[in-house]
């Protein structure tokens, strides 16, 4: 059974996954109001897999006997005044997620709960991946961005991603 401030963490935690999704939904309406499609579908796919990181931990705590309860989820306040400024709000609330998810894990193994840890590590491998794909996004916008044809070839490049549900998520 899951200690009981593990298992409020986790709730909460679901709340801020889906907080992401409204997040990257937002960045979306932005981008696709500048004209950037290529930009709004990516961060379509990322609101996407945040809400199903949200699923995966619901699943967990009922699976270990937990009731679940929503919270409200934030309306996104963000302004923008460029096309940067989306990424790097992204790059550095993946930076965010990232810590909130430690800090569970810390928890878990204070109280040696190794179940936990176990789901947790899937969730520490993909932050590292959220975080080196929001920099990379960074990094690219700040080499091609201010080319009208670098601007085009990125947007393209992000209007190929595909949406693929994680297969390979956390046991349960």
């Amino acid at each position: 059974m899951l200690h009981e401030k593990i298992a409020a963490m986790l709730n909460e935690q679901i709340n801020k996954e889906l907080y992401s999704a409204y997040l990257y939904l937002d960045f979306a309406n932005y981008y696709a109001d500048e004209g950037l499609d290529g930009f709004a579908h990516w961060y379509e796919v990322q609101a996407q897999e945040e809400r199903d990181h949200a699923f995966m931990i619901r699943r967990y705590l009922i699976n270990n006997g937990h009731r679940v309860v929503f919270e409200s989820v934030a309306k996104p306040d963000k302004s923008f005044h460029s096309h940067l400024d989306p990424l790097l709000a992204g790059y550095e609330h993946e930076q965010y997620v990232t810590s909130l998810i430690t800090e569970i894990y810390h928890e878990a193994a204070g109280k040696k709960d190794y179940r936990t840890m176990q789901f947790l590590d899937w969730f520490i491998k993909e932050q590292g991946e959220e975080e080196t794909n929001a920099d990379d996004m960074v990094k690219k916008y700040k080499l091609f961005g201010s080319d009208a044809k670098g601007l085009y070839a990125l947007n393209s490049e992000l209007a190929a991603r595909v949406y693929t549900p994680s297969a390979t998520g956390p046991a349960m």
